[in-house]
């Protein structure tokens, strides 16, 4: 598994979001320029970011994009899925019609990524200041 820029930049964004005063509304311009993301990716980012209902958008003089929730209710597994699709690490047809000795591997693989990934909020990842998980 291989988590596109598009997942890592939306990591950053949500967690810039979370350092926010609550209920405040951030620009997109700002955003893109506290985070060093270009303007027209961090637009698809957030489209995606909106549209799966983790970030309230708001138009007009004074919109841009909040969190919808304290950042303790997100997790880093929630953020990338929306982003990244699934998160298993091999793409595997399970109608192939064989036998393979391996799937049980793969999906146990598949949990454990889940799980770890479930288990950091976004509240973590601003406690580590560097977003790496702390030592649990």
């Amino acid at each position: 598994m291989i988590v596109s820029s598009k997942g890592r930049y939306a990591l950053r964004v949500m967690t810039a979001l979370a350092r926010q005063e609550q209920g405040g509304y951030i620009p997109l311009k700002d955003i893109a320029e506290s985070e060093g993301i270009s303007r027209k990716y961090l637009e698809s980012i957030m489209g995606l970011l909106s549209k799966g209902g983790l970030v309230d958008a708001s138009h007009g003089k004074n919109g841009g994009y909040r969190l919808n929730r304290p950042a303790e209710a997100y997790t880093v597994g929630s953020i990338l899925r929306l982003t990244e699709g699934d998160l298993a690490p091999v793409a595997c047809d399970a109608d192939c019609g064989r036998n393979c000795p391996s799937r049980a591997m793969w999906d146990r693989l598949g949990k454990l990524i889940d799980d770890f990934f479930d288990g950091i909020t976004l509240a973590d990842l601003m406690e580590d200041g560097e977003g790496k998980e702390k030592e649990r």
